[in-house]
């Protein structure tokens, strides 16, 4: 045998032996493992077996202080019924949820054979209470954050003196800033409404609920117990005026964002009537049921992907963006050919035939829809919301926000970096000179038409998921969408944009002051005054035709 084949060998051999040695070692591991798991929790099941609510009770509390995971398994199997013992041997078992073979409560490994004579732990409104405050003490130790971030939660607002010892065993063993921070939150308000605690701990921990600063932190800082010291009352009080000043900041703010993702949605609704009227000087009433139009597309688009693509739902709002744009431009382009280009220079015809237009485009969708609301659905990138200080931010209207915006500037591109802008832009200022240098300017009143229609309907997209898609969505929006362009300057994209964004904050400003309805109509009194004093709105457009 050759020198590289004898080394071979000699490898294999010694690979055998080290096998054959380890192998039974770590199969003696194992059973140790599980009876040293069984030893932890024997006390707490020898009283369970006991057929006591006392004992049950007294081992709840025990199990709630447990490292083990298996303490879990047997909360909740208590709580639900399905922990059972057997009275001759004292044993303790599981019986799984869904059937399956029994298991050991000790150490969760399966029962060959069911003892005969099991009987169910008995449960009274004692232990019921109990288990729950152990399944709380025992989420506070979950492996997951987010369940400990919830029990945290959970402990603050029971304020249960049994958790306290877990409690601390968590924030000792806590690693995440946050949970961390929830977990001694929980902690404050126990300690905070303990008479037995100490007077500089029970202050201490006044300080950290206001630090809390949110109306959980309120209404806990303003029931203190009657015999709570003076000094903890004093401070209370304190803490109370603080953040009570705190949330009226952050109510303002709210206030604030609300107005911007109002303004989104009038920015949206209106971006698209700015250059029709601006290029065209059309009163166009039949605008919001554009916006209707592009929500019920957006409707058709996700129903057939819910019936034949379902895997594609998260994309339902890409696909259904240029459907809307391109569907919504068409009826537009086919109103200014079929009507509106008969009624140019008369704004009173053009202001009926509008309407008319819009009521028959309702009464057609009620006929194809019916009148009620139709549900649209929201992407899971669309859902929830976050935190930032007291202030609450959705995602659909950060996205809304997000959207308009891209959909204002992908417009200004259009109007100043492409042909069908500059003629656009030539028309607006002046008509006759633009004809008599070649502009087709029926084609380019088509054009525009069918583009602000276009705008509408993935207006009415976005809207889709922050309103009702009903026949008589765009009703609510064609009226602020006048005021916003009027406001802003006709025909001006960039008074547009701050005239929504101005008037959305403005109208979230008033309403907890003078109401919802008051607030409107304080804003149009303002705008009426305002336009006695600029009549062109904040923007007004240069040209010839526009200031003769």
């Amino acid at each position: 045998m050759t020198f590289p084949r004898r080394l071979l060998f000699a490898i294999a051999v010694l690979a055998v032996a080290a096998t054959s040695l380890f192998m039974p070692a770590a199969h003696a591991q194992a059973p140790a493992g599980q009876a040293a798991a069984a030893s932890d929790l024997a006390p707490a099941l020898a009283k369970i077996a006991a057929d006591s609510f006392s004992d049950t009770e007294a081992a709840l509390v025990a199990l709630s202080a447990s490292p083990n995971p298996q303490a879990g398994v047997i909360v909740a199997a208590l709580s639900e019924g399905r922990l059972l013992f057997d009275p001759a041997t004292k044993a303790v078992y599981v019986r799984p949820k869904a059937g399956g073979a029994l298991t050991d409560a000790a150490t969760g490994t399966a029962v060959a054979s069911e003892p005969a004579g099991l009987k169910p732990v008995r449960r009274n409104n004692r232990v019921r209470r109990a288990a729950e405050a152990a399944a709380g003490a025992l989420s506070l130790l979950s492996p997951d954050p987010a369940r400990r971030l919830e029990a945290a939660g959970a402990v603050f607002k029971s304020r249960d003196v049994t958790v306290l010892q877990t409690l601390n065993t968590a924030i000792n063993r806590e690693t995440v800033p946050q949970v961390r921070d929830a977990l001694m939150q929980a902690q404050a308000a126990i300690l905070m409404t303990t008479p037995g605690v100490g007077e500089p701990e029970r202050l201490a921990a006044v300080n950290l609920i206001v630090a809390r600063g949110d109306q959980e932190a309120l209404a806990l800082l303003a029931n203190l117990p009657a015999d709570a010291p003076a000094s903890l009352k004093a401070a209370a009080a304190a803490g109370v005026a603080k953040i009570n000043r705190s949330l009226a900041i952050w109510n303002v703010a709210q206030n604030v964002w609300y107005g911007l993702s109002l303004g989104s949605v009038l920015l949206l609704a209106a971006i698209g009537l700015a250059i029709t009227f601006g290029v065209m000087g059309v009163i166009n009433m039949a605008h919001g049921e554009m916006v209707m139009l592009g929500a019920y597309t957006t409707y058709v688009v996700q129903e057939f992907i819910r019936t034949s693509y379902p895997g594609l739902f998260g994309w339902s709002l890409a696909i259904t963006l240029p459907l809307a744009f391109l569907f919504t431009g068409v009826v537009g382009i086919i109103i200014e050919r079929t009507v509106i280009r008969f009624l140019y220079g008369r704004p009173l015809e053009t202001l009926l035939a509008t309407w008319g237009i819009s009521l028959m485009l309702q009464q057609a969708v009620r006929t194809v829809f019916g009148p009620t609301n139709k549900e649209v659905g929201a992407p899971s990138w669309m859902s929830g919301a976050f935190q930032v200080g007291q202030l609450s931010i959705t995602y659909n209207r950060l996205w809304i926000i997000v959207f308009s915006l891209l959909v204002f500037f992908a417009l200004l591109v259009v109007l100043k970096r492409t042909s069908l802008g500059l003629y656009v832009r030539a028309v607006t200022q002046n008509r006759r000179m633009a004809a008599a240098m070649g502009i087709r300017t029926g084609r380019i009143d088509a054009l525009t038409f069918g583009l602000g229609s276009g705008i509408a309907g993935i207006a009415g997209v976005a809207l889709s998921q922050i309103d009702n898609v009903s026949p008589n969505l765009g009703q609510g929006y064609i009226i602020d969408s006048f005021m916003v362009v009027v406001f802003g300057g006709v025909g001006n994209l960039w008074g547009t944009l701050v005239g929504a964004l101005t008037l959305g904050v403005a109208n979230k400003l008033l309403e907890p002051f003078a109401g919802a309805v008051l607030g409107k109509i304080a804003l149009l009194v303002f705008i009426i005054l305002f336009i006695q004093k600029r009549p062109r709105g904040l923007f007004a457009l240069k040209g010839r035709a526009v200031e003769s």
